[in-house]
């Protein structure tokens, strides 16, 4: 550890070889040995605990390092995300982490999982001209797109660097050097009054002098102590390494046992980052529609494949994902696009009539519908008492298309149902935070969810 314990030590090393010569004896070799011993073990405890912590995580990042199908020469090669440079086109597809800040080229809409940036479990639909940032997730689609920005220029790495240019001293720091000041002003106190007392008016001898400051010097400083605490933090380390916590730099621990307030996000950290629904909370507003009806309908309103959050968390409401289309003949399907913010679709019964079935945004739904004006009011208290239990809102309508075609309009839109959608809490999050709690650390929630669903 590089602190004023240290300094001292090292002063004290140097005053046993150095200094302490004449009167027919020897350097103090004893003294000199001892402190250097203490200081190697300090120092090498150090530097092996966070060099195999460098390692381990240096390991890690080499497996979570993406790789991009790039175009180059003419050709689409398989790359390194390190080696990407602005101005490279890149292919992104469904299940690819996006390896550099891009602007996406012309081609049909994605889906972008961006939870690991800004917290939100719904998916971001980005279409050609859109900004994507490195570390997100494709979810749905396939684009081509143009490298803007690569490594700490990436809104990611931006990100990264403010944290990693804080310079703020800990807390257990702070006390180290304290300590220290305090030696050093008391030792250096402490020898200029021997000085005076020794020489000018004892006349003592220059060796047993030296003899008396050095002892002065080693007693007066807590010289285990640096080495005490580097065996204390190697085995808090270890212990932690246990558990899958790579402890890059040792004095993190301490700084983390005086903690006071604990920040945490909340989508995949509190809660799985995985969206469900509540079956027993749906609110239908269509007379003579049950709750199971509902859900096949959004079922029947998503993809069966290539799906995003929201078709997975529908279509896995049912006992069997192909229940989704039994019964059904498939006519038309209409994508999810910023524009309409939602998807229907059109199929045929097995009376051989036509119906087409849509979800998605309440407000896009409910603008489908013939009584808007009637049921606006109570649709949106409804999304209101959702979102103060934390849910977001999708709504569901129906329509008959009585001439039997797929460009037909239909009969008029009926307003379904509203469904709520969340993302339920992790199984331990509550005795995780009850255990904080105990432990007098303040607990805050950093998260995008609107402020009427925090409680």
């Amino acid at each position: 550890m590089w602190n004023p314990l240290s300094w001292v030590m090292e002063a004290a090393a140097i005053m046993a070889i150095a200094l302490a010569n004449g009167g027919g004896k020897p350097p103090d070799w004893q003294d000199f040995v001892g402190i250097i011993t203490l200081l190697l073990i300090n120092s090498t405890i150090s530097f092996i605990e966070e060099n195999n912590a460098g390692n381990a995580a240096a390991a890690l990042m080499a497996r979570l390092a993406p790789k991009a199908k790039v175009l180059r020469d003419g050709r689409w090669t398989e790359e390194e995300a390190a080696v990407l440079v602005p101005g490279d086109i890149v292919s992104i597809k469904l299940g690819d982490i996006i390896p550099a800040d891009a602007r996406l080229l012309d081609g049909d809409p994605l889906k972008i999982d961006q939870s690991a940036l800004t917290g939100e479990s719904l998916p971001a639909t980005k279409g050609p001209g859109d900004g994507v940032y490195s570390g997100s997730t494709v979810k749905q689609g396939e684009i081509e797109a143009v490298v803007i920005a690569t490594g700490v220029h990436t809104f990611f790495g931006k990100a990264a660097h403010l944290v990693d240019s804080t310079n703020q001293v800990g807390h257990f720091q702070q006390v180290l050097t304290a300590i220290g000041n305090f030696c050093i002003c008391s030792i250096a106190v402490g020898m200029f009054i021997e000085i005076i007392v020794m020489y000018p008016i004892q006349h003592r001898a220059y060796r047993p002098g030296i003899d008396n400051l050095l002892v002065l010097l080693i007693g007066g400083i807590p010289i285990a102590m640096p080495t005490v605490l580097s065996v204390t933090m190697a085995i808090g380390s270890h212990r932690l390494s246990q558990q899958g916590a790579i402890t890059k730099r040792m004095t993190a621990i301490e700084e983390m046992a005086g903690m006071d307030v604990l920040c945490s996000d909340k989508t995949g950290t509190l809660t799985l980052n995985k969206l469900s629904v509540d079956k027993n909370l749906i609110e239908v507003f269509e007379k003579g529609v049950t709750q199971d009806q509902v859900i096949l309908m959004a079922a029947r309103a998503s993809r069966i494949e290539n799906q995003d959050a929201i078709d997975t968390a529908i279509v896995g409401m049912l006992g069997d994902p192909k229940e989704a289309r039994a019964g059904i003949q498939e006519i038309h399907f209409l994508p999810f696009n910023p524009t309409d913010k939602r998807t229907a679709l059109t199929y045929i019964d097995s009376d051989g009539k036509m119906y087409r079935v849509s979800k998605g945004a309440p407000e896009q739904i409910l603008n489908l519908a013939y009584n808007k004006s009637e049921i606006a009011q109570k649709v949106h208290i409804v999304i209101d008492k959702f979102a103060e239990r934390g849910f977001r809102s999708l709504g569901v309508a129906y329509q008959d298309v009585p001439d039997g075609r797929k460009e037909s309009p239909g009969s008029p839109w009926h307003f379904v149902a509203l469904l709520p959608l969340f993302d339920p809490p992790r199984h331990d999050s509550a005795e995780t935070i009850q255990r904080a709690l105990n432990l007098g650390v303040n607990v805050k929630m950093i998260t995008g969810t609107l402020p009427i669903g925090i409680p």
